[in-house]
């Protein structure tokens, strides 16, 4: 047996071993922090095993909460669509970058101007919340913040790069992602979109949303629970694992099987180091 076949078979016992705690930790924890896009659904479809998943906890008295670096949407618009899927929720139930973000520019730049490249969902966020926000580049903006936009226009880059570049104002984003998930595979998501703004201006933007563990040690402080009562469940290491593993919560790897030479295959050999918990979709 060679050294290559020695690593992957031990590569597959280790994930099967995670596989089977996955039903273990349903019952042991109380707090399940879940991703959405890649996780629990694709685009506008419920992944399957999803709404049995969410009742299994609901039966063995643990909660959730759902954490997605999606800022396009607001709250109220999950609450919608998960009533569309036949699944009750609560706004309070869902913490987006987006509103971890509108959170943090209240609190810092709460009596500022703010540049916005946003969906006009999310601008109407802010402005709600009491934000001063504008599209247009000026002398007297205080900071810049960039969101997934899926209403993405030229014009919105050219004012963001215009206002980089004469001043020095603060760059924030939501979340550094470069690619979502939907159901015909992947779109361009924040990250990427701050990688155009990037090579243009020649600066980076500060992420609020994952994986800096902002978000998760909300929902901690809210629920009370504490990092040892709580599993994090998502599909991404470079966010959700890392957002995690900086506060010590177990982890859970949701991954679908990727496709290598016409055949369907595991990723986890490209992923490096594992996490606590290992799920794949068939």
């Amino acid at each position: 047996m060679t050294i290559k076949s020695n690593i992957v078979k031990k590569e597959e016992r280790n994930i099967n071993n995670m596989q089977n705690n996955l039903a273990s930790m349903i019952k042991e924890k109380k707090l399940f922090l879940l991703d959405i896009d890649g996780t629990v659904a694709l685009g506008s479809e419920l992944l399957p095993g999803a709404a049995d998943f969410l009742q299994t906890v609901k039966e063995n008295g643990g909660i959730f909460r759902f954490l997605t670096n999606n800022s396009s949407k607001a709250a109220s618009d999950y609450v919608e669509q998960f009533h569309d899927w036949g699944i009750e929720t609560t706004e309070e139930e869902f913490i987006t970058a987006g509103t971890y973000a509108r959170d943090f520019m209240k609190k810092y730049y709460g009596n500022e101007k703010i540049l916005v490249a946003a969906t006009e969902t999310y601008c109407s966020e802010l402005r709600k919340a009491g934000l001063n926000i504008t599209d247009q580049a000026g002398d007297d903006v205080d900071c810049v913040l960039c969101a997934y936009d899926t209403e993405l226009t030229y014009e919105k880059l050219v004012q963001v790069c215009k206002q980089l570049t004469e001043t020095k104002v603060p760059w924030f984003a939501t979340n550094p992602d470069l690619r979502c998930p939907i159901d015909f595979g992947m779109i361009p998501d924040c990250g990427s979109i701050c990688r155009m703004i990037t090579a243009s201006v020649g600066r980076e933007p500060e992420y609020i949303g994952k994986p800096a563990p902002g978000m998760v040690y909300a929902c901690l402080e809210e629920t009370g629970c504490t990092p040892k009562q709580t599993l994090l469940i998502g599909d991404r290491i470079y966010t959700d694992m890392e957002c995690g593993k900086a506060l010590t919560v177990v982890c859970c790897l949701q991954a679908k099987p990727v496709q290598k030479n016409g055949k369907m295959v595991s990723g986890a050999s490209h992923w490096g180091n594992l996490p606590d918990i290992f799920h794949k979709d068939n």
